[in-house]
């Protein structure tokens, strides 16, 4: 059912009053026209009608014409005046064909055809419209000429029929392309619709979205903001939009903004960054936009931004934080070295004269013993440092693998001979079994961190067990070019129950609390165990029972190395010097000179002293050494600007003489600077004999002598 008063009416309505006066013309030229065919008190009737019709429909559509929304009153008094209107002009066709005269009949026939040419138009605005102007005049074109045939189109013997269908087809072409027309109308509608849905939805979204949108010219003007940009920066879009760019901009950001901008392009694609705006308040905001130049030949600038003021806050705490954090890793660092150096410089001087008494012959047996008991105390102590040391590397991330070729038997065996006399001590029988394929190859691995975890095992059974024996497994079995190894100690001790086996390899934690007061120790050995075997891909775990005794074990898959490789760990050289040397000790603690100076007393060794770097820079540029045992820490000049200077003197054959660093300085951060000072070597405190013997042999060799010789000249 058509709707009569639809909205195409106010359309059509708004565009009759438009034309009111062209219509007003052709009105005063028809009756003109007409008189010379009808009586002008007809064509004067006739005109005033019309136009008086016309005038009304001109003042009661006003409020179309301007757009106002109106009721269906206004909207039935514009129909009336249609009706009104196309009778009239549909009459005056009437009377104009009645005439009887052939230039009456076509001015008629035009003022049909006029109609019916004017009902197209208003097709295309209103259904309605159409049929209250095209149904009369249509009416009169087809029935007029059967009703009152024109007698002089009647000639040629076919009498009027040929005009008149002639009349018929223009009416029906009219109607025909008057529903083309409508289709066209309601198309447009449709698409229209559709297009006011689309805006409206993306409308939506504009003013609803978080982010803000915006839209500039080539040259960066602006041309759209959406509604958000209130929300964020209390400006309403018309304000911004009647403001300059940049205008709001933090005045640091402006210029990498702006060149951020230009060098924003089809190519480069969409790019974001970060910068501050001012708000209406005055208060700062960050913001995050991302650029895109539209690929539509158009140049225009597509932004997308969003508030990130409170991330940048988060961002600015977790900086803090980060850098709190840093600086306390870093005073922890500084602690451990320091605590490290300060615990082995006395541990220096107690290790090595109680091991000094211990082989001396001249101590009857009792003080020897206590002398003995001194140096085994002081060994346990150093183990707990080297603990701590072990699991800070692991905490900080510095622990590293070096894994090389090694024989798994000659690590079990040797580690076995270190505990040997310890478990004799107590009585306890220590086995090796050990079961290897035939033929044993050598593995990759890291034989010593290996050989660690195993004396870890091997120590904690022997002090967990009072009688029996402590038995000490490895097998294995090849499979494709790796082997399957596994180490296990079993003791017949306490044992451990099963509610402390689940922390046992958790630091600082024992099997209880007792242990710790019975036995002594940190509870860091296991928990390091498990970093060194996690860290070569395998497992490692404990099976025990209260009473019964425990097996610690450990898995791994090791490459097999190539059958050309070295041989497992080379063996340690012999501790002696078959060479007269000189050696300048540059040592600040008095003890520790003196302990040096004992234990190298009985070889062929010429020793000079330093009591700090300034004396030992003195002390070589007055005589030639084979070699510095050169300290760190000490007053005046330390161990590395002192190695420095040596390094930059003059002469080179002193410049190069080698320097070995003896410190209690042992985490590998300041062994590099060591190096990186131009030391040779490093030996770490407490004093080891035997490394310091092969150290002293392996720097005043010939070989070396002579490639010193070479450097010089």
């Amino acid at each position: 059912m058509l709707r009569l008063l639809d909205r195409g009416l106010d359309e059509m309505a708004a565009g009759a009053r438009a034309g009111f006066f062209p219509r007003l013309g052709a009105n005063i030229a028809v009756a003109l026209i007409a008189m010379a065919f009808l009586p002008w008190t007809i064509c004067a009737m006739w005109a005033v009608v019309t136009a008086g019709t016309d005038t009304v429909s001109w003042m009661v559509t006003r409020d179309q014409y301007l757009g106002r929304p109106v009721g269906w009153g206004k909207r039935l008094q514009h129909v009336v005046c249609l009706v009104i209107g196309v009778a009239n002009w549909t009459a005056m066709g009437v009377l104009l064909w009645m005439t009887g005269a052939a230039a009456g009949a076509l001015c008629g026939v035009v003022l049909w055809l006029s109609v019916m040419a004017f009902a197209q138009v208003y097709a295309y605005q209103s259904r309605a419209g159409y049929l209250l102007a095209v149904v009369p005049s249509a009416a009169a074109i087809v029935f007029t000429p059967l009703l009152a045939p024109n007698a002089a189109l009647q000639a040629g013997g076919f009498g009027g029929w040929p005009v008149w269908f002639l009349l018929v087809v223009g009416v029906a072409f009219s109607v025909s392309s008057a529903r083309q027309t409508m289709g066209a109308r309601r198309r447009y509608e449709q698409a229209t619709d559709d297009l006011r849905k689309s805006e409206q939805s993306y409308r939506l979204l504009a003013d609803n979205i978080t982010d803000v949108i915006s839209l500039a010219t080539a040259d960066n003007q602006r041309l759209y903001v959406s509604p958000s940009i209130e929300r964020i920066l209390k400006f309403s879009p018309g304000e911004l939009l009647a403001t300059p760019n940049y205008t709001y901009m933090h005045p640091d950001d402006t210029e990498e903004v702006q060149a951020f901008i230009i060098g924003t392009t089809v190519e480069t694609g969409s790019r974001t960054m970060d910068y501050r705006v001012f708000a209406k308040d005055g208060s700062t905001v960050w913001a995050e936009t991302t650029f895109t130049r539209l690929n539509d030949g158009s140049g225009r600038l597509l932004g997308v931004s969003r508030d990130i003021t409170h991330r940048k806050a988060l961002e600015g705490e977790l900086k803090d934080a980060l850098a709190r954090a840093e600086a306390a890793a870093r005073a922890k660092t500084d602690f451990l070295a320091n605590m490290t150096h300060e615990l082995r410089t006395p541990l220096t001087a107690i290790l090595g004269f109680a091991g000094v008494l211990k082989g001396s012959q001249a101590l009857p047996a009792q003080d020897a013993r206590h002398a003995a008991l001194i140096h085994d105390a002081s060994q346990t102590l150093l183990g707990v440092i080297g603990d701590v040391l072990d699991f800070s590397k692991i905490e900080a991330g510095a622990f590293e693998l070096d894994p090389e070729p090694f024989d798994p038997g000659a690590t079990v065996r040797s580690a076995a001979d270190i505990v040997a006399q310890q478990a004799a001590a107590k009585g306890l029988e220590l086995i090796t079994d050990i079961v290897a394929p035939d033929p044993a190859p050598l593995l990759i691995g890291d034989a010593p961190r290996l050989r660690q975890v195993l004396l870890n095992f091997l120590s904690n059974a022997i002090k967990f067990t009072r009688e029996g024996s402590v038995t000490v497994h490895l097998s294995g079995h090849l499979e494709a070019e790796r082997c399957h190894m596994r180490i296990a100690v079993t003791d017949t001790g306490i044992g451990i129950g099963e509610p402390q086996i689940g922390a046992l390899f958790n630091r600082f934690t024992q099997a209880d609390a007792s242990v710790s007061r019975q036995f002594g120790g940190t509870g860091l050995g296991l928990a390091i165990s498990k970093q060194i075997v996690e860290a070569m891909g395998g497992r490692i775990g404990v099976d025990s029972a209260v009473g019964e005794g425990s097996t610690f074990w450990l898995e791994i898959d090791l490459p097999i190395a190539a059958d050309d490789a070295l041989g497992a760990e080379p063996e340690a050289a012999a501790a002696v010097l078959e060479r007269p040397v000189r050696v300048l000790v540059v040592e600040d603690n008095a003890v520790n000179r003196e302990l040096i100076i004992t234990l190298l007393s009985p070889f062929d060794i010429e020793i000079d002293t330093a009591c700090d770097g300034a004396e030992a820079v003195e002390a070589v540029t007055r005589g030639r050494y084979d070699v510095i045992l050169m300290d760190m820490q000490m007053p005046v000049m330390d161990g590395l600007a002192a190695t420095r200077r040596i390094r930059a003197l003059a002469d080179p054959d002193a410049a190069r003489t080698p320097i070995v660093a003896m410190t209690a300085n042992v985490l590998p951060e300041q062994v590099a600077r060591c190096l990186e000072a131009g030391m040779d070597d490093h030996l770490g405190k407490p004093i080891n004999m035997t490394q310091m013997l092969q150290a002293l042999e392996r720097w005043t060799s010939p070989e070396v002598a002579q490639e010193r010789g070479r450097l010089a000249s």
